[in-house]
């Protein structure tokens, strides 16, 4: 973490300085804004946390709720989840508090005793190396109270505004810079029943799958139901079941299926519970399912153990369903060449399935984190809005890619067991099926196609372990200046910039005639250089695009002071010197060129969005692509 660079400054270096007028936090909700979220949920706090670093983004997060949530829903995160909330800085804290979810273990009938369970298998829960990060339960109102907590200690001093729901929203392009007119209703205190306009340049509804915001667009979920009830209960209970501290999935003979989830604290237990098939067009309201029936349920599912509830935390009934809206932003699909979108939809709003994948939190998440950086962008001046589009057209695919896992996996979770199935050393159907899908339910399936923002896999050969579109594996190295062991990949933070990793060639770095030293000359003075073209004036010069070297010889045969002098860029106030730019492998972890399949002899240069996927990967003296990529969707700024 680096801060003082503007003077010395005691106290938390988490707190940032109140921006000017925030001082006494952010007062009533204003007639207009830049940003307007609907629905504090994951989605919406992930991209008010992203907007709150940038005081001169108006930014404003409305919520029906009188206060935070405080216990219930999701409570998976996934190992890409991880990465992202390490961008944002609290995934010590995450790790210090949640369940460490280690193996999964796996139950089937048992053939010679019929009505009885027996442990079939038990595996690492994420497949070796695929992240630095392990995969966590922690109870969702933990992680908003964490994005709360950096909304609140930001510049900007963002909390959400409570007790307001959404009515209604109007689009007028003529109306100026505001055009997206917003009607609210407060929901509780003296003022209840009041209704408020406000005027916002953008606005984004995360406010859930019964969404007021996706149908005042005329956007709509569509999909089917499985016709299958489950209950979720989180429970404090006394069992003899082995694998209660495991995460679990147990298949019955004919009692159904449960899905075991240890919950954080050491004690506290979630489980999804198989109930009944309903009839077609039937909701499972109309059962009336309580919690004993969920109760009795568990216990008949793990039959011969017992299993005692001494007390419920949360629980719930719901249906399957997997829905999806056709697009996710307010610009019909045949008017994209002459619309820039204006509202957008994120998180349940326009997508909708099961939580048994445990894909629901960390895909809203994911939503929210690669349109906030999108909005920062084109809100600074930084990009043109065009980039907008881009939103939709990435977050849907993923949606839709995410709608048919869950699909098959729900249908082969509520499937009896066949007649051989799981026999003669053979794993179960549902097993399999778990063991072949772990990087998916890891998070780490998201491709983004070529677009402007992602480049093509002309020069992929140099960098086979990065692929482009994919999000950046991390891996381990050394930092050059004092020796410090950490990941690659923790450079990568929530601000909205650019990376570009320069991976050295097989050569000496400090070499005056060297290709690292060229690079350097070149993105410090180049007319063409993409540093100094979109970095505006008086900024320091990884305002925009952070520029980063990984060099092949260990930290202890280089010296510091024969370094290019881009490379120790001075900055802030004061002029003083970033020493955080270079790196080296780290022996005793394993080699960041070997681990990542990057060419020696050549080296390369790797583009690394804001969202932390890789955009580009492209040759080390590749100048005049480099500058083409970058010019494709960044505006140059005047000088």
């Amino acid at each position: 973490m680096q801060y003082h660079f503007n003077g010395f400054r005691p106290g938390d270096p988490d707190i940032s300085d109140a921006a000017p007028g925030r001082e006494a936090g952010q007062g009533d909700l204003p007639d207009t804004v830049d940003v307007l979220i609907v629905g504090a949920g994951p989605a919406g706090l992930t991209l008010a946390a992203q907007l709150a670093a940038f005081p001169e983004i108006r930014t404003r997060i409305v919520e029906r709720r009188s206060g935070p949530l405080e216990k219930g829903q999701a409570d998976g995160i996934s190992c890409r989840s991880m990465e992202m909330f390490n961008a944002f800085g609290f995934a010590e804290k995450v790790l210090k508090q949640g369940y460490w979810v280690n193996e999964t273990t796996f139950w089937k009938p048992d053939p010679g005793r019929p009505g009885s369970i027996v442990r079939n298998g038990r595996i690492e829960d994420v497949e070796e190396g695929l992240s630095e990060m392990p995969h966590m339960i922690l109870n969702q109102a933990r992680v908003h109270d964490m994005y709360l907590e950096i909304m609140a200690k930001s510049a900007s001093r963002l909390v959400p505004d409570y007790g307001l729901e959404f009515v209604d929203l109007e689009i007028d392009e003529a109306a100026g810079d505001c055009p997206v007119k917003v009607t609210l209703e407060r929901q509780d205190g003296d003022r209840k029943g009041e209704v408020i306009t406000v005027r916002a340049r953008y606005v984004v509804g995360s406010d859930g799958a019964r969404s007021g915001v996706r149908k005042a667009i005329g956007r709509e979920l569509v999909g089917d139901s499985a016709n299958q009830a489950w209950g979720v209960m989180d429970v404090l209970a006394v069992t003899d079941f082995p694998d209660i501290r495991c995460k679990t999935l147990i298949q019955s003979e004919n009692e159904g299926n449960i899905i075991v989830i240890p919950r954080e604290g050491g004690y506290l237990t979630r489980l999804y519970i198989e109930l009944d098939k309903l009839s077609a067009g039937e909701r499972v309201a109309s059962r009336n399912i309580g919690i004993d029936q969920l109760i009795a349920a568990a216990q008949r599912i793990l039959h011969p153990y017992s299993f005692d509830v001494r007390e419920v935390a949360w629980w719930s009934v719901y249906e399957i369903g997997q829905r999806l809206t056709d697009k996710f932003d307010d610009v019909p699909h045949d008017e994209a060449t002459q619309r820039l979108p204006r509202v957008f939809i994120t998180g349940d709003a326009c997508h909708t399935h099961s939580p048994k994948a445990g894909q629901g939190m960390n895909v809203s998440m994911g939503d929210a984190f690669n349109l906030g950086w999108k909005l920062v962008s084109v809100l600074t001046g930084r990009c043109e809005p065009d980039i907008l589009h881009s939103y939709s057209a990435e977050r849907q695919a993923v949606a839709q890619d995410l709608i048919a896992f869950d699909r098959e996996w729900s249908r082969i979770m509520s499937e009896r067991p066949e007649q051989g199935d799981g026999e003669n050393g053979e794993e179960p159907r549902f097993q399999r099926y778990f063991i072949q899908h772990g990087r998916y339910t890891a998070g780490m399936s998201v491709t983004y196609t070529p677009s402007v923002l992602t480049g093509s896999d002309a020069w992929q050969d140099l960098a086979t372990g990065f692929e482009i579109g994919t999000r950046f594996h991390s891996a381990p190295v050394v930092r050059l200046t004092d020796a410090k062991a950490m990941e690659l990949g923790h450079t990568l933070l929530a601000d909205a910039r650019w990376r570009l990793y320069a991976f050295a060639p097989h050569e000496d770095p400090t070499l005056e005639g060297g290709r690292i030293r060229a690079l350097c000359r070149f993105l410090a003075g180049a007319g063409n250089s993409p540093v100094r073209t979109h970095t505006p004036a008086g900024e320091d010069i990884d305002a925009i695009i952070d520029v980063r070297a990984v060099f092949q010889q260990d930290h202890r045969k280089l010296a510091l002071e024969a370094m290019p002098e881009f490379l120790l860029p001075r900055k802030g106030k004061l002029g003083l010197i970033d020493y955080e730019k270079m790196f080296c492998p780290d022996p005793r972890k394993g080699d960041i060129f070997e681990m990542r399949g990057i060419d020696r002899q050549r080296g390369c240069l790797l583009v690394v969005r804001p969202d932390q996927y890789v955009a580009h990967v492209l040759p080390i003296d590749a100048y005049d692509e480099l500058a083409g990529f970058f010019a494709g969707f960044m505006r140059v700024v005047p000088k």
